[in-house]
């Protein structure tokens, strides 16, 4: 039975063992999960090498961690740039992803301007060109980053038509330049949801973006694609058959992910549920709460949330895990064996590794 597991002595491994196999649903608390760094908003990205690379904002600074033994150590943090009135909360943040070249990253400030850094082969940050082409249009400073090789996607919740819409950038280079804007959706009923933080993923020409909307009143998760690598992007399809009626915004964006044959995968809350969701199935359910991430393992999902306050790790078989308090979990494939979850808590960043 594949079951996560902390590294612990052999007699703890088996004891976690025969616990998941009495009730495979029970929730296993853990502890001693170490703290990475004082900061706020971690974004992760994992490179071929098996090397984390950790994105955080302290005040105005713009910071960056990694560990080259599998996230058992970090380095010291290093200054990426000073970034004026950085925005680093409420799911806003620096966003990282690994190229071919390296790294790429781009974070926001309060008055809706979208930077753009890159890490070169000679481990040198870079500033690079803008992403938004109008300025200060990004002011709900929402925006999600995804890569495939040199390709970088940006996509982020859009003001420049007054109304919340989702617009992209593409960049070629590994991040160094960026596309002219592309306008992705506007929502006939003026905008899309105000306060939830967009998904995306780009595999070869294949972009798809996700986000929630906000149509006849309802709070609702909708799925766009492209196949021509974000020129073009096709009707928008919502996710699961249920509604959330809701005259306000649950701030709770969900995650995307995309499976080895380029087919995405998606987790989402709904009136505090979390579900699943493969577009044109019907939801399933997966447990209680909020703030839900996704990452594919063996082909099989693993999920991350947040319930009253703690967070939670779900293996592909169902075995629950809580690591402790905390809020905005991010999980991360390192290898066939083994994930890193990363979190924030009390403005400090916490990880913890898990094997399959």
């Amino acid at each position: 039975m594949a079951i996560l597991k902390y590294f612990l002595p052999t007699v703890c491994i088996a004891l976690i063992f025969v616990t998941a196999c009495k009730n495979r649903n029970e929730v296993i608390h853990e502890s001693n999960n170490s703290v990475i760094a004082s900061g706020k908003m971690p974004g992760v990205a994992i490179d071929n090498s098996e090397t984390i690379h950790v994105v955080y904002g302290k005040s105005d600074s713009l910071l960056y961690s990694y560990s080259s033994d599998q996230g058992k150590t970090f380095s010291n943090p290093s200054l990426i740039s000073v970034v004026p009135k950085l925005m680093a909360k409420a799911m806003r943040g620096p966003q990282i992803v690994a190229t071919t070249d390296g790294l790429s990253v781009t974070a926001c400030n309060t008055s809706g301007d979208i930077f753009s850094f890159v890490k070169n082969r000679s481990g040198n940050w870079l500033p690079t060109a803008r992403v938004n082409d109008v300025d200060t249009v990004a002011k709900e400073n929402l925006m999600a980053l995804s890569s495939d090789g040199q390709i970088v996607f940006a996509v982020w919740l859009d003001l420049r038509n007054k109304h919340n819409q989702i617009f992209g950038s593409k960049s070629t280079d590994g991040g160094k330049t960026w596309s002219k804007n592309i306008f992705m959706y506007a929502s006939p009923d003026t905008t899309v949801c105000e306060c939830c933080k967009p998904s995306v993923q780009v595999k070869g020409k294949d972009v798809y973006v996700m986000f929630r909307n906000w149509l006849q009143g309802n709070r609702d998760l909708y799925l766009i694609h492209s196949s021509d690598g974000g020129f073009h992007f096709e009707q928008a399809e919502k996710l699961g058959n249920g509604n959330w009626a809701l005259n306000g915004c649950p701030m709770d964006g969900g995650a995307l992910t995309l499976d080895n044959d380029g087919n995405p995968r998606t987790v989402w809350n709904r009136k505090g549920t979390i579900y699943a969701c493969n577009p044109g199935a019907e939801e399933e359910r997966v447990g209680e709460g909020n703030s839900c991430t996704v990452e594919l393992i063996n082909g099989k999902n693993t999920y991350a949330w947040v319930n009253k306050g703690n967070v939670i790790v779900q293996s592909p078989d169902g075995v629950q895990k809580n690591l402790e308090k905390g809020e905005l979990p991010i999980i991360k494939r390192i290898n066939n064996d083994q994930i890193i979850c990363i979190w924030q808590n009390d403005d400090q960043i916490h990880k913890a590794i898990l094997s399959l």
